[in-house]
């Protein structure tokens, strides 16, 4: 609930104001009980336990990088659905990655997230606690959100900005717009609706071809949309909110890694102010797509940098803990057939 939803139901029961942000303080600290909101009258708590809940995930396995401290949770929904949550060190602080959706219905051939389809969407409350959960559990203080996990944020569009709003209030986690980074394949009217918040948050687009043929290969959603309305899209995005777009590009081994490619994407890019992320491919067990060898990565980046295209070279980190988003909750439907039988207690909300 937001803020003003909480004063607007404390008003209505006759309570003083003051207790909606008491209630607001300790949702966003982690409590998993009204019984540990120790100054609200224990009267009140009794009430608000009858008529309420508190969401709290299910930690049920926790991966820890012996090479880079990056830490993998897969946590456990009250239906008993699965998502992942990927806490990593930087330089600039500590981020973590979330999933919005439980499954994802774009089809991407390189994800092991979409395999299996859509379950249902997340609530902002269940974005929010993997956020909340993963600072406690890891210890590390959050000051960075990647919405990159599994499920397409944009496809779960008023759950994404309902948590937007919370995770960004002052009196909860206080994480602001530039340390927020939303991820899309791309669906361009939320693109556009996002751009009329005129809030700076990070857009970051899955593009991974420069042409419709092969990012329709890669991306299904590409049909409905082409190359060319994201770009528009995203260019709108740029000149609305001043952010500069980031583009994330997985280099694929004989798929989008060629000369031609490299040429063609440049041309795309040249003088969007935009950023462009490289990606070396995470291997998935079930696709036979491999990552780019080093020697076709050296040329197409030098193709880049002929033509003063702004890019790097993104740093894998959690290699040795299924670093590719989707490949834990996938081992655990594998082991545990009986995990997501019950999603539809709480439905597509």
């Amino acid at each position: 609930m937001l803020l003003q939803e909480l004063s607007d139901y404390f008003d209505l029961i006759g309570e003083r104001a003051f207790r909606a942000g008491q209630v607001f303080r300790w949702l966003h600290s982690g409590v998993k009980s009204f019984q540990e909101m120790t100054n609200l009258p224990e009267k009140l708590r009794v009430k608000l336990d009858g008529e309420f809940y508190i969401s709290v995930p299910l930690l049920v396995k926790k991966q820890v990088s012996r090479i880079d401290t990056t830490i993998k949770y897969l946590w456990s929904m009250p239906d008993h659905s699965a998502i992942e949550s990927v806490v990593m060190e930087y330089a600039h602080g500590n981020t973590v990655c979330v999933s919005t959706q439980v499954g994802c219905r774009m089809g991407c051939v390189f994800c092991a997230s979409t395999r299996g389809g859509l379950v249902r969407n997340l609530m902002a409350s269940e974005i929010l606690d993997q956020v909340i959960f993963s600072q406690i559990e890891s210890g590390k203080t959050i000051s960075n959100i990647v919405l990159m996990g599994i499920g397409e944020p944009l496809d779960n569009f008023d759950n994404v900005t309902r948590f937007l709003a919370l995770i960004g209030h002052p009196a909860g986690m206080n994480i602001g717009a530039r340390h927020i980074s939303i991820s899309t394949c791309g669906i361009v009217e939320n693109i556009d609706k996002l751009a009329n918040y005129d809030i700076q948050w990070t857009l970051t687009i899955s593009l991974h071809a420069p042409d419709d043929q092969t990012r329709t290969f890669l991306m299904p959603v590409n049909r409905a949309i082409g190359v060319d309305r994201l770009l528009e899209a995203c260019g709108g995005y740029f000149r609305r909110t001043g952010r500069r777009v980031s583009y994330e590009y997985a280099l694929i081994d004989g798929v989008n890694d060629t000369l031609r490619h490299a040429g063609m994407l440049a041309g795309k890019l040249e003088n969007t102010g935009s950023h462009l992320n490289l990606i070396l491919l995470s291997n998935v067990s079930e696709s036979t797509l491999r990552a780019s060898p080093p020697d076709k990565v050296k040329a197409f980046t030098g193709l880049l940098k002929q033509r003063n295209i702004n890019y790097t070279i993104r740093r894998s980190l959690g290699a040795d803990i299924d670093a590719s988003c989707g490949q834990l909750r996938q081992q655990l439907l594998f082991d545990s057939p009986l995990m997501e039988s019950n999603y539809g207690v709480m439905g597509n909300n």
